[in-house]
């Protein structure tokens, strides 16, 4: 295992704070005494880590995830040199953490605790290590709003001693169609999911949740497959793949291709020259 440390920066919505990713990839590496001023959220995914922590030692296995929270010294090192250890970590503003726990507007209650920072969640481990992946390839702001909060709330409710807010949201229906109707009108620069909750009188956990529940998607993800509709009808008239995917708000051809394949099974390419060969 080569000794590597990667470093990705995603920002939530178009003019939204930054999250930094970190993908590490270490054998012999071992990290002297610090704390960060966020929630430090790790997986690991390979090999195990040793870290020392409130006194005490953690050590990691992959599928784990290890929670470290804001001021709280630690150090980090392999647990067997000869596997070394992987890991995908966020840092996250605390705030992020807390949108589940409380109503919109009330920062009563303090940030979410974890007595335990050592946290077996095999479906959240996986969830974790999945977006990490996809936003360190392609950091859309929209994405990483939609699928990183969302996940740091689950953290925190199913994890941290804070009592969460209540799940259900009035009036779902009504605020997932407005959000759409947004997304869909700002299509090629899609407002922050913050400024729409805060519009809303909602918390963007709020706001994630309405849409999830009423339109059975993040609001990424629906986005995307509207954007493919578009691109379907720019591509069906005779234009480049290249041409499309900024028309339709997609950041290259790359993630244009990547929606494209998710949900029609083949490239902008194939398509559009199946559908003109087919109209001759």
């Amino acid at each position: 295992m080569a000794e590597q440390a990667l470093w990705t920066r995603a920002r939530l919505g178009r003019c939204g704070p930054p999250l930094d990713l970190l993908t590490a990839n270490f054998r012999q590496h071992v990290y002297a005494p610090h704390a960060h001023e966020e929630y430090t959220v790790g997986v690991c995914v390979g090999g195990s880590e040793v870290i020392a922590y409130r006194g005490g030692h953690i050590r990691t296995g992959p599928g784990t995830i290890v929670v470290l929270e804001p001021g709280e010294p630690h150090t980090g090192g392999p647990g067997n040199p000869t596997d070394g250890y992987a890991y995908r970590a966020l840092y996250a503003e605390p705030s992020l953490l807390a949108d589940g726990l409380r109503p919109a507007g009330n920062l009563a209650g303090g940030l979410p605790h974890f007595r335990e920072p050592l946290i077996h969640d095999p479906a959240l481990a996986a969830a974790f290590s999945h977006a990490h992946t996809d936003l360190s390839g392609c950091p859309d702001p929209l994405e990483a709003e939609s699928r990183l909060p969302w996940l740091l709330t689950a953290l925190a409710q199913r994890h941290a001693t804070a009592r969460p807010a209540d799940a259900l949201v009035p009036g779902a229906a009504v605020i997932a169609r407005t959000v759409r109707d947004r997304l869909a009108d700002e299509l090629t620069a899609p407002p922050a999911l913050a400024t729409l909750a805060a519009e809303l009188g909602l918390s963007r956990y709020q706001l994630l949740r309405a849409f999830r529940t009423t339109m059975g998607l993040p609001p990424y993800a629906w986005l995307a497959q509207h954007r493919v509709a578009r691109a379907r009808v720019l591509l069906a008239s005779g234009l480049r793949p290249a041409e499309v995917a900024s028309l339709v708000g997609f950041a290259d051809q790359a993630h244009l291709t990547r929606w494209f394949r998710r949900v029609l099974g083949v490239t902008p390419a194939v398509y559009r020259n199946s559908v003109q060969d087919s109209g001759r």
